[in-house]
C-alpha cells in the first residue's frame, strides 16, 4: 500500500479508486478492480513516465510515446471538436468546442469560460436544451486569423442541416473583457459571417449581440453594419444590458428581468471615446519635469487581518509584465494613491535594469531584480506578490516567497498548475499565515486602493464600474470574466464594489469561499456576493458559517452551470474544477442548500441584478448603507498604441513592406500562405521568385533560379571571396563575420558582374548594334566587356535553349563570342554574362513582367542578389570546413610577398636630440 501511495504521488493521480481490495490468510493484497485519472496539468512534469514502452521495447526507462488523452466518456469526437482541439493546442488563447446537437437549431459563441455557461444555463432550462447545438468559449485575445477559423466551425455546425422552418438562432456572447479588443475579434467574426451570408439566408438565421469590454462601441457598431449589409437580421447589446438579458430575446420568449426589452444599437451608435486634455499632476515639484519620482515612505502601521490590502499596499510583480503593470499604475493614479502600488518587477532571466512606466501625464521608473532576496531587501514595505511565473514555475517561484515573513498575499495568475503542487502551496501558506489568491486567477480589485494584475479590465471600464472608489458590497467569484460583470451590474444597482476576488477556478484554489469570511468582521463591507459554479463542495462552507451565525451580513449568491444536468453528453467547462463528481456538487443542489440556509438566491442567473438592487436598497432604507455623493476620478491620458489603434490619430509608417507578413496565423509570402508553399512544392526558386518579385514565376524560371544558385556556391578555396573567408575563419570569427569578410569581395572584378553584363549585353542589343560593333565600340572606349573571358558552363546556355521560349539575348551573346574569340580564344562568355543574358531573357521572355519591371529590377541589382545568395552557401561551407579542420591562424609567407622600399637619399629629420 505504502508503494502504492508513492507511485500515486510520483505518477500526479488526481484520483484513483480500488474496488474491492482483498486480503488473504497469507497477508498478500490484491487489487480486482482500479480506476484512476492522472492530472493533466503535470504532463509537463511526469509525461515520460506515463507513457507505454512500444510492444516489445527492451529499454527500461520510462520513456515512450506522448500521452493520448481520450475524449469525451462515451464518444469520439467528431471532425469540428478535432479541428478546434488542433487549433486551440497551436495558440496562447483558449478555443473550446462540444458538439451537443449537430441538428440543433441554436448556437452559441461566446467569449469567456464562464460566460459560456451562463449563456447554456439560459437557454438549457427555457426548455431548449434539445434544441442547443453545441457548448463552447473563446478566450484569451484570440488573433483575427484564430477568431475566423473558430467561427467558420460554428457556423458550419448551425447550416450543415437542412433548413427548419422556425429558422436557425446563433447567440454571440460574452462578458465583459479583460483585456481582449472586442474590435478585432469581431473582425474575424465579420468575415466568417460574410463568407457564410448564402447560407445564413437560405436558413433564415437570426443573430443576437452581446459583448462588453476593451473597444466593444467600435466592434458593436461594425456588427451593428454589417446587419443592413449582410440580409440577416443582427441584433446588437452593449454591457448595460445584462449578459443574458438577450437570450430571451433571441428565443422568443418573455423576458423575466425586465417589463422593456433592451433596444438593439443602431449604426449610428457612439464609436470610441474620445480624447479628453489630461488632469494636471498633483503636487509635482516642477511642471516641467517629464518622470515623477517617489520617496521611500514606511509603512502606516500593520492592518488589520481582515484588511489585506488598503490604499498604501507596495507590491511586487514576479515577471516581465509591463502592461499589467501600467494597468495596475493607472489604477492607482485614478484613486489619488500618494505612490504607485508597484514597488518591483523580478525577473530572473534579465540582468538588473530600470523600466519606465506611465504615472499620469509623465513617467516613474520601477526597478527590475534578478532575484527576490535582493528585492525584499531594498523593499522592505512590500507585502504583495503578484506572481505570473508559468505553470511550470510557479510553484518554485511562490514556495521561495513564501520563505520571506514581510510577504503576506499572493496571488498565482498561471493556468493549469498541477493539482498535488497546488495543495502543498496551499498546506505551506496555511503554515505561513499567508493569504494566496489563485491559481488561475485574473486577480482581485479593492477600488480606491489596490488592484491586482489585469483584474477589473481596461481602464474605461475601471471608469464606468467606478472602481476608483469604494462601494459597500464583497463578492467572491470563481470566475475572472465573470468578476467584471459582477462590477458593472454592483456599479449600475448598489454604490458599487467594496472588494472582489476571483479565488479561480482549478479543482484546488489555494483560499475558498470561507477564506473570505473576513468580509463579515471589517465593517466598511456591508453586503457580500457569492458567485460560484458546478463542481466542488466548498459552498457547503459557507452555509455551516451562515447557520452557525459566524455570518450574519447577507449574502447574495448563485452557482451556475445548472445547465451540466441537461446535457445528453459529458462537457468540461471552462475551468478545471467545474464538474460535479456528485449530486451534491450540482448547480442544482448547492442553489437550493444555500437558499434553505438564508442566502438570497435568486431563481436564474438573469435575475441577479434585481436581487442585488432589493438588497442594497433594503439596507440604505434600515439606514446600514449611507450612499455617498460620486467622486470624479482623474483623467487618464490614453496610450499613443491605443489611441491609434481606436483610429482617433494617425501616423505615417517608418517602413513599407510589400513581399511578407507573419502578423496572422500563418506566415504569407508574397500573400501566399507557407503551408501552400510547401503543399504545392514550389521549391526554393518558388521561394525566391515571391520575395524577390512578389509573383509565381513558371516552373521552368524557379528551376533555372536553382540552377544559378548550384552552379553560383563555390568555385573553390582559391577566389577572393572564399580566401577571405578562410581567413577571417582561421583568425578565429564566426559565422556571420567570415561571410560578411567573404561577401565584402564581391563587385565588378569577382562575382558582382552579373548586372553590368546584362546591362551591356541588353543595351547594345535595344541599341540595334550588330555583335561586331557592339565590340568595336567597347574597345574605342578601352571598357572590357562583363561576362567575358575566364569558362563557360554548358549545362546552363543547353537548359534555357531547351526550356526558355525565347532566348534572343543568351543567341546575341554567343554571337558576340564568336567576335571575341576570333581575337584571342580565351575570350569566351563566361559564366556570369551567360548568367546575366539569360536571366534578362527571362525577365523579358516570362510573360510575369512588363518591359518596364524587367528593366527595372535589371538595375536595381537582382541579378548580383543570386551571386550572392549562391556565394553565401559555399562561403559558409569554407567556414565549417576551416572549423571542422581546426585551422589554425593563418600567416602569408613572407617569400610569396614582394617587399620594395625605395632608398630615401635625403630623409627629412622632424626632430634632434640636443
Amino acid at each position: 500500500l505504502v508503494r502504492l501511495y508513492s507511485a500515486y504521488v510520483d505518477l500526479h493521480f488526481a484520483y484513483l479508486e480500488i474496488n474491492p481490495l482483498v486480503v488473504l490468510d497469507d497477508g498478500s493484497i490484491h487489487y480486482l478492480d482500479m480506476a484512476a485519472k492522472l492530472d493533466q496539468t503535470a504532463e509537463s512534469i511526469c509525461g515520460p513516465k506515463w507513457a507505454p514502452l512500444p510492444t516489445g521495447s527492451k529499454v527500461n526507462a520510462d520513456r515512450g510515446p506522448p500521452m493520448a488523452w481520450p475524449a469525451p466518456f462515451g464518444r469520439d469526437l467528431t471532425k469540428a471538436e478535432a479541428y478546434i482541439q488542433k487549433l486551440d493546442t497551436s495558440t496562447g488563447a483558449s478555443l473550446k468546442l462540444t458538439v451537443l446537437n449537430p441538428t440543433g437549431r441554436v448556437c452559441t459563441m461566446v467569449a469567456g469560460d464562464d460566460a459560456s455557461v451562463v449563456y447554456s444555463d439560459a437557454i438549457a432550462p427555457a426548455g431548449f436544451a434539445d434544441e442547443l447545438a453545441n457548448y463552447g468559449e473563446y478566450s484569451g485575445a484570440p488573433s483575427e486569423g484564430q477568431t475566423f477559423e473558430y467561427v467558420k466551425t460554428i457556423l458550419d455546425l448551425l447550416t450543415r442541416p437542412p433548413p427548419c422552418p422556425d429558422g436557425k438562432i446563433l447567440i454571440i456572447g460574452g462578458g465583459i473583457a479583460n483585456f481582449t479588443n472586442v474590435a478585432a475579434t469581431f473582425k474575424g467574426i465579420i468575415r466568417a459571417l460574410t463568407t457564410y451570408k448564402t447560407q445564413l439566408i437560405a436558413h433564415k438565421a437570426e443573430i443576437y449581440v452581446r459583448r462588453g469590454g476593451l473597444n466593444w462601441q467600435e466592434g458593436l457598431k461594425a456588427m451593428r453594419l454589417l446587419g443592413e449589409s449582410l440580409g440577416v437580421p443582427i441584433h446588437v447589446f452593449g454591457p448595460d444590458t445584462h449578459i443574458t438579458e438577450i437570450v430571451p430575446l433571441a428565443l422568443g420568449l418573455k423576458s423575466t428581468t425586465s417589463t422593456t426589452a433592451p433596444i438593439s444599437m443602431p449604426a449610428t451608435a457612439p464609436g470610441s471615446p474620445k480624447i479628453s486634455p489630461a488632469t494636471p499632476e498633483p503636487g509635482a515639484s516642477d511642471p516641467n519635469d517629464v518622470v515623477v519620482g517617489f520617496d521611500s515612505v514606511s509603512a502606516k502601521g500593520s492592518r488589520p487581518a481582515y484588511r489585506p490590502f488598503n490604499e498604501d499596499t507596495r507590491s511586487f510583480v514576479y515577471g516581465l509584465q509591463p502592461r499589467a503593470i501600467q494597468g495596475m499604475l493607472d489604477f492607482d493614479y485614478s484613486c489619488k494613491r500618494a505612490r504607485p502600488s508597484v514597488a518591483a518587477m523580478i525577473y530572473p532571466f534579465g540582468g538588473h535594469h530600470i523600466q519606465k512606466f506611465y504615472w499620469g501625464t509623465r513617467e516613474t521608473l520601477i526597478p527590475v531584480y534578478t532575484s527576490l532576496s535582493e528585492a525584499v531587501k531594498k523593499h522592505p514595505d512590500v507585502d504583495v506578490v503578484v506572481n505570473f511565473a508559468s505553470s511550470r514555475s510557479v510553484y518554485s517561484s511562490t514556495m521561495e516567497c513564501l520563505g520571506y515573513e514581510s510577504i503576506k498575499a499572493i496571488a498565482l495568475i498561471a493556468e493549469g498548475v498541477p493539482e498535488q503542487q497546488a495543495r502543498e502551496i496551499l498546506w505551506k501558506a496555511q503554515e505561513k499565515g499567508v493569504l494566496i489568491i489563485g491559481p488561475a486567477t485574473v486577480g482581485g480589485i479593492k477600488p480606491g486602493c489596490f488592484r491586482i494584475g489585469n483584474s477589473g479590465g481596461m481602464m474605461d471600464n475601471i471608469i464606468a464600474s467606478k472602481l476608483y472608489h469604494p462601494g459597500s458590497v464583497g463578492y467572491v467569484s470563481k470566475s475572472g470574466g465573470m468578476s467584471n460583470e459582477l462590477n458593472n451590474i454592483l456599479s449600475l444597482v448598489t454604490d458599487g464594489t467594496y472588494e472582489g476576488i476571483a479565488i479561480g477556478g482549478d479543482r484546488y484554489p489555494c483560499s475558498t469561499f470561507i477564506d473570505y469570511l473576513r468580509y463579515e468582521a471589517d465593517p466598511a463591507c456591508k453586503m457580500l456576493v457569492l458567485l460560484s459554479e458546478v463542481g466542488g463542495v466548498e459552498e457547503y462552507r459557507v452555509i455551516e458559517a451562515v447557520k452557525s451565525g459566524a455570518i450574519k451580513k447577507p449574502i447574495v449568491a448563485w452557482v451556475i452551470g445548472t445547465c451540466a444536468s441537461m446535457f445528453t453528453t459529458e462537457v468540461q467547462f471552462g475551468h478545471a474544477g467545474s464538474m460535479a463528481n456528485s449530486d451534491s456538487e450540482t448547480a442544482d443542489v448547492k442553489n437550493k442548500a444555500m437558499r434553505e440556509a438564508g442566502f438570497i438566491v435568486p431563481a436564474t442567473f438573469e435575475e441577479l441584478p434585481q436581487a442585488l438592487k432589493d438588497t442594497y436598497e433594503s439596507l440604505v432604507n434600515r439606514g446600514v448603507i449611507q450612499p455617498i455623493g460620486e467622486v470624479e476620478p482623474p483623467v487618464i491620458p490614453m496610450d499613443y498604441k491605443w489611441a491609434q489603434e481606436l483610429g482617433l490619430i494617425r501616423k505615417p509608417a517608418a517602413f513599407i513592406s510589400t513581399i511578407s507578413d507573419e502578423r496572422g496565423q500563418e506566415l504569407l509570402y508574397a500573400g501566399m500562405r507557407i503551408s501552400d508553399v510547401f503543399r504545392e512544392d514550389i521549391g526554393f526558386g518558388g521561394v525566391v521568385s515571391l520575395l524577390w518579385f512578389k509573383r509565381r514565376l513558371p516552373s521552368w524560371a524557379t528551376k533555372f533560379i536553382e540552377m544559378v544558385l548550384m552552379l553560383t556556391a563555390d568555385h573553390g578555396p582559391a577566389v577572393s571571396g572564399a580566401m577571405n573567408t578562410i581567413v577571417a575563419t582561421r583568425a578565429g570569427k564566426y559565422l556571420i563575420s567570415s561571410l560578411a569578410s567573404g561577401l565584402l569581395t564581391i563587385g565588378s572584378r569577382f562575382g558582382g558582374a552579373l548586372d553590368e553584363a546584362a546591362s551591356m549585353f541588353s543595351g547594345a542589343r535595344d541599341m540595334g548594334l550588330t555583335p561586331r560593333e557592339f565590340v568595336d565600340n567597347s574597345r574605342k572606349a578601352n571598357k572590357l566587356i562583363s561576362g567575358i573571358g575566364h569558362k563557360i558552363k554548358s549545362l546552363v546556355k543547353e537548359y534555357v535553349r531547351k526550356n526558355f521560349p525565347s532566348h534572343s539575348l543568351l543567341d546575341y551573346a554567343l554571337a558576340v563570342e564568336k567576335v571575341t574569340t576570333s581575337k584571342k580564344d580565351t575570350l569566351i562568355l563566361n559564366v556570369d554574362g551567360c548568367i546575366a543574358v539569360c536571366f534578362v531573357d527571362l525577365l523579358r521572355n516570362s510573360g510575369a513582367f512588363t518591359p518596364e519591371e524587367a528593366d527595372e529590377y535589371i538595375k536595381i541589382g537582382t541579378l548580383n542578389g543570386l551571386s550572392v545568395l549562391g556565394r553565401s552557401i559555399g562561403f559558409i561551407g569554407h567556414h565549417l570546413d576551416q572549423k571542422r579542420l581546426r585551422a589554425p591562424l593563418y600567416r602569408h609567407p613572407a617569400d610569396d610577398i614582394f617587399i620594395n622600399i625605395a632608398d630615401l637619399s635625403q630623409p627629412r629629420v622632424l626632430g634632434k636630440m640636443q
